[in-house]
């Protein structure tokens, strides 16, 4: 993903491949792990030959969606949110506080 996601435009899987040569995969694997990546819902394909791969969301929508799901799977909420809260430096809190204020200066809807 890392190289999809820094890639800027789709790409083929050979040029996967070529940016993983010190890896020694072969194509069929670099096709394989796309594919699975596609099934998962995290890239998709276009209609070009060779076919080129691009992410489905961005790397902070990525990041942004796991928050949320850990978050949705926990029992209690507030306890989580408060140790992430507790576990964040003095400029992320910062940050966080800016996000949120200016959040609620948005309306509804």
């Amino acid at each position: 993903m890392d190289r999809l996601w820094a890639a800027g435009g789709p790409v083929a899987a050979a040029t996967l491949r070529d940016e993983l040569a010190d890896r020694g995969l072969a194509l069929t694997t670099v096709h394989t792990v796309l594919t699975r990546l596609e099934q998962k819902g995290f890239v998709e394909h276009d209609d070009a030959r060779p076919r080129r791969f691009r992410p489905r969301a961005s790397r902070e929508d990525h990041a942004a969606e796991l928050m949320r799901e850990v978050l949705g799977t926990a029992t209690d909420r507030q306890a989580v949110l408060a140790r992430f809260v507790g576990s964040v430096d003095a400029d992320e809190a910062r940050m966080l506080r800016e996000l949120l204020a200016s959040s609620s200066d948005e309306p509804a809807g």
